[in-house]
């Protein structure tokens, strides 16, 4: 059996930033690292689909296999969406299958994960930053005793509490430094506590600071910096004879996307049908328009009230249920023909198929594909008024991109949107000129490429690693464990053309 192996995950943990700072000084840890290994961008599946960076990690497979890419998710049978299931992954992951091999496996705050069989010792959402799940472990008890050692996450609030709004950078950046520490000293625990060949845990407070932080030089590398210590000090602990692998699904850059835009342009395209707008299933048989009181409090209530009423009455679990009641009371499903799914980044669009949603207007088959024509030819046609500048790169299929067992979860249509600047109209002739301003407020959010470091015993034998998909499958090699046959290829290539980063 190989010798131990360090993995350290740094969500957003952007590759040019981290070679940019160890390069001035700043992030010693992480240029010791690059003297006794190497450094490299890799792709990531997080460029069409900006949460599935990890998950592909994870699994070592693209999302129409592993079928998990956002916190809200399509499902087949579901008219709509639905939050982040415990059974969503159809991929086991890595270290579930070298525990089953019986290689040692501790597991720290891997995001969007959820508590799986009996074999790693897993501890989920202690201190996310984006937790997709809740507190728990495997065992059971051990989430309880590492908060007994070492007490609860102090960050105090997480993603869902505070949703897209823009925050202040330095006072963002003082919370995630002592975060950062705290985390370690978890990892530090863990890693103590239960015996180990490999160990994976994973700093969330990069992925804060990119979104919050972003533009604020020094507050965003002051939270770097405090994970480089953090880094210093597990590469201590794992000893001199361990491999470690630095990675992140994607970086950071500014964020400017037009997905808030993209519902009224499927309402006036004509795929996206309103009750409102006669007919539809909110009309009564007397002709008479029904009440829906969810409908009624999210029009009568002011959005920020609404907001602030929801994080401080409701547990997240009814909190999501509401919103995803309040989303379908707006649409008129035997009239609608696509519609818009949950996000903040790309644009997610998912065509209303008979047969797999159970309002489904559109007939699989040539219609489908005819729908998908159509409307990714309105949608490219699309530019900025401002500028006059095409607004979208381009529109993926999923068919075409991610073909597999969990394709059915994912969106039909991916919208990515052309660099420039924040996107505040969308324009063509069937459509007329869609205003808005972006609810998303946090200056900073998810580019490709990924990035990995391979440091310490046996790197000088590994090759090269292109996609984020061909880690996993290392890590079985080096533990002498069988590779799946449908892990470590690369999915379609996306079109060319980053959005934003540094250099």
């Amino acid at each position: 059996m190989a010798g131990a192996v360090l993995m350290i995950g740094l969500d957003m943990g952007d590759g040019r930033l981290l070679e940019r700072w160890a390069r001035e000084g700043h992030l010693p840890a992480v240029a010791g690292l690059l003297r006794n290994g190497r450094g490299q961008a890799v792709d990531t599946t997080a460029d069409a689909l900006h949460v599935s960076g990890w998950p592909s990690l994870y699994t070592g497979t693209h999302p129409g296999e592993h079928g998990v890419y956002y916190t809200f998710q399509p499902a087949p049978g579901q008219q709509g969406w639905l939050k982040f299931q415990g059974d969503q992954y159809g991929r086991p992951t890595f270290w579930s299958l070298l525990a089953r091999a019986g290689v040692r496996c501790s597991v720290l705050d891997a995001p969007y994960t959820h508590p799986e069989p009996a074999g790693a010792s897993q501890v989920i959402d202690w201190g996310s930053w984006a937790p997709y799940w809740k507190p728990a472990s495997t065992p059971a008890e051990l989430v309880d005793r590492l908060t007994r050692a070492r007490g609860r996450y102090p960050l105090g609030f997480h993603a869902l509490d505070v949703g897209m709004d823009r925050l202040d950078p330095v006072e963002m950046s003082r919370k995630l430094v002592p975060a950062a520490r705290a985390k370690t000293q978890a990892a530090l625990w863990l890693m103590a506590e239960r015996p180990w060949d490999l160990f994976f845990t994973v700093y969330g407070e990069s992925h804060a600071a990119a979104h919050y932080c972003w533009g604020d030089e020094a507050a965003l590398r002051a939270v770097y910096e405090g994970i480089d210590r953090g880094i210093a000090a597990l590469v201590a602990q794992a000893g001199a004879e361990a491999t470690v692998y630095l990675v992140s699904g994607d970086g950071v850059g500014p964020n400017q996307a037009g997905w808030h835009l993209l519902p009224e342009v499927l309402r006036r395209l004509g795929y996206l049908a309103e009750p409102s707008e006669g007919g539809g299933a909110a009309v009564q048989s007397s002709g008479r328009r029904s009440l829906d009181p969810v409908k009624l409090v999210r029009d009568l209530l002011p959005k920020d009230l609404r907001k602030a009423i929801a994080r401080k009455l409701l547990p997240d679990a009814l909190r999501h249920r509401l919103a995803q009641r309040v989303d379908t009371a707006a649409v008129d499903w035997p009239r609608t023909r696509a519609y818009c799914l949950p996000t903040d980044l790309e644009g997610h669009i998912r065509i209303n198929l008979r047969g797999r949603e159970p309002q489904g207007s559109v007939s699989p088959g040539p219609e489908y594909q005819r729908v998908c024509d159509e409307l990714a030819a309105a949608l490219e046609a699309l530019t900025q008024s401002e500028t006059g500048r095409r607004a979208v790169r381009a529109v993926l299929r999923t068919d075409d991109l991610y073909p597999g067992p969990r394709r059915d979860y994912l969106p039909d249509l991916i919208v990515l949107w052309a660099e420039g600047t924040p996107f505040t109209t969308l324009a063509s002739p069937p459509v007329g000129t869609v205003t808005g301003q972006s609810p998303d407020g946090r200056p900073g959010t998810h580019v490709p490429p990924g990035y990995l470091i391979r440091a310490g015993r046996g790197v000088e034998g590994l090759g090269q690693v292109g996609h984020i998909c061909e880690i996993a499958p290392e890590l079985l090699r080096r533990f002498g464990v069988a590779v799946p046959d449908y892990m470590g290829r690369a999915p379609a290539a996306v079109p060319a053309g980053s959005r934003g980063g540094v250099s």
